[in-house]
């Protein structure tokens, strides 16, 4: 009975892709050693939330062969994260799902003066699309909440449960790829700052189901 409901499970995912919300915490990652790559040494620390992991800007990331947007035609990608205020680099990418260069969703930041601004994007066949504003700016060293909502014709931030900006984007699912905390999957754009949790739903949702902090 359990070898069928194992392959029942199996044939599930391989035909729909993931049906189940995905739920990463950095912290749990990095103690258990459930990852397929570790750049330098991201380090535990305490947040108001629980532990949290610090990356340096410089080298700090996580890899992992999970891969939750596989055939996915809307999902809800959030983060509850604090970017670093000293000496934060302009780019910085937070997480990264799919491909390296070819299909994939990112989690981005831009950081000027003291301040940050929000980059969801994403690449889907010859569509690609930045949702950016330098002039929507957040102050850096502080507790925030993003969410990417990806639905087959549009994308949508937000920040701290506020919209930010929308845009009309044709999407087709993600068939492979892998996944970066902290980091480009090609080891660039390094994240300074500390990431609390990841969530990943597979349909595109409302602020009022985003997750609390």
């Amino acid at each position: 009975m359990k070898s069928i409901t194992t392959l029942l499970f199996f044939l599930l995912i391989t035909t729909f892709g993931y049906t189940q919300t995905t739920r990463w915490y950095p912290a749990k990652i990095l103690k258990s050693k459930k990852y397929s790559e570790l750049s330098d040494s991201p380090k535990l620390i305490d947040s108001p939330f629980g532990k949290a992991v610090w990356f340096d800007g410089q080298d700090d990331g996580l890899w992992l062969d999970n891969f939750p947007l596989k055939d996915l035609t809307e999902f809800t990608v959030e983060m509850i994260f604090c970017p670093d205020s000293a000496q934060a680099p302009f780019e910085q990418r937070m997480l990264h799902i799919g491909e390296d260069k070819g299909d994939r969703m990112l989690l981005e930041l831009r950081a000027v003066n003291g301040n940050w601004y929000f980059d969801g994007f994403a690449a889907s066949g010859a569509n690609k699309k930045a949702l950016i504003d330098e002039n929507l700016l957040h102050p850096l060293g502080q507790w925030y909440h993003v969410a990417f909502v990806v639905s087959p014709n549009q994308l949508t931030t937000f920040v701290n449960g506020q919209q930010e900006l929308t845009q009309d984007f044709e999407f087709l699912p993600i068939q492979k790829g892998a996944s970066s905390i902290g980091a480009r999957i090609d080891k660039r754009s390094w994240f300074k700052g500390a990431i609390y949790k990841i969530r990943i739903t597979p349909k595109a949702i409302k602020p009022s189901e985003f997750m609390t902090f």
